[in-house]
């Protein structure tokens, strides 16, 4: 199954994420900012980024940015609580696969991976 690099500041968020990834096969490495995510990204393959909007050291949208220089093809699945983040990552449509609001259940979790994984980015810029 695919390996999802999780990157969530919240620790509750974050295990909830990881418990409900695991459970149905995936391989979840999670870290709590963006700075860690890059370092992780950097240092091994992962099939998606999982990434929370708003996080210290990087945000997830800065961080897919940085990931798109490298890994133009690799799904980026961002997440988050403010109306105002989705809708400046919305802008990025040719780099990110999708948002995911929070809260999710983790139904609606599987499907935006399964999608995010299905369906990778083009990223072809405006």
């Amino acid at each position: 199954m695919a390996k999802i690099l999780l990157a969530e500041d919240e620790a509750s968020v974050r295990e909830f994420v990881r418990r409900g990834l695991e459970s149905h096969g995936y391989d979840v490495v999670d870290v709590a900012d963006g700075g860690a995510a890059l370092e992780k990204l950097q240092a091994g393959a992962f099939d998606l980024l999982l990434a929370d909007i708003v996080m210290p050291v990087m945000d997830g949208i800065a961080l897919a940015l940085k990931l798109s220089a490298d890994r133009p093809h690799m799904p980026v699945l961002l997440m988050t609580g403010y109306a105002m983040e989705k809708q400046r990552a919305h802008n990025l449509d040719f780099l990110i696969t999708d948002v995911l609001a929070k809260p999710f259940t983790l139904e609606q979790l599987l499907k935006a991976v399964r999608h995010a994984l299905a369906n990778p980015p083009k990223n072809t810029a405006p």
